[in-house]
């Protein structure tokens, strides 16, 4: 009799973290990011200044802005559309090469078939590093950005 006890109980707990595990994963599995449009900035700034900041200390300038959404105001360098329809928006000064590359979220390439090379624009994203070169330019990378319509 106790072994059936056992037994019963060892079944239950298995079922019970089996079940747990199934719920976990399909929340991860069918997690979706939050729409950059609708959050708030952390930081606001002009595409050159964040620049000269990465350029004069990458390591503080990456653990200040890494991750963070933040708002950069530029002058539109160019307007790059990738073979997969995916847009990027190179913002910054049109005497340097340094520039701040921001990639569009695919829900809102709509608001960047419009842009022309030459204006200002403002663009949310998602800061996520830094490419220090010195004979190409550096840049600074923005993942899932929006044009910020609320100048």
């Amino acid at each position: 009799m106790k072994r059936k006890k056992i037994i019963r109980y060892v079944l239950l707990s298995l079922l019970l973290i089996g079940g747990t595990s199934a719920i976990y994963i399909y929340k991860e599995y069918n997690r979706t990011h939050k729409d950059t449009a609708r959050l708030k900035p952390v930081y606001s700034l002009t595409a050159t200044d964040l620049e000269k900041e990465f350029e004069g200390n990458e390591t503080a300038t990456t653990q200040k802005y890494a991750d963070k959404v933040l708002r950069v105001e530029g002058i539109v360098k160019e307007v790059v559309k990738d073979d997969k329809g995916f847009y990027t928006v190179v913002l910054g000064d049109t005497l340097s090469m340094s520039s701040v590359r921001c990639s569009i979220d695919s829900l809102h390439s709509k608001d960047v078939m419009e842009v022309k090379k030459g204006t200002t624009l403002a663009v949310k994203g998602i800061c996520s590093g830094f490419n220090a070169d010195e004979m190409l330019g550096s840049d600074v990378i923005l993942i899932r950005s929006v044009v910020d319509l609320k100048n």
